[in-house]
């Protein structure tokens, strides 16, 4: 090859896209083996209404604290950060 663009001839064509046209390509690539690529649905549970990450950086003994009473009142350490969250601004 010397650089050259083999395609540069080529020009675009619209494409026949009636109803009668997109059954007759899908019947044919369907019996040559070809399957239908449409999106699905997702698989798996919805998502959580709680979808913000926080990636705080505090000192060991401040992360483990917050783990243990977390678990002590059975749970998560988001919702315990929620809750002392609700408590701040109470009082603000």
């Amino acid at each position: 090859m010397n650089g050259s663009n083999r395609l540069s001839g080529l020009k675009a064509r619209p494409k026949d896209t009636t109803v009668e046209e997109v059954r007759r390509v899908d019947e044919v690539g369907e019996a040559r083996g070809f399957l239908d690529r449409t999106p699905r649905k997702k698989p798996g549970r919805k998502p959580s209404p709680r979808t913000y990450q926080l990636h705080p950086k505090v000192f060991p003994k401040i992360g483990e604290a917050i783990a243990t009473e977390a678990e002590r009142l059975g749970i998560t350490q988001g919702q315990l950060i929620e809750q002392m969250w609700d408590a701040y601004n109470e009082k603000h």
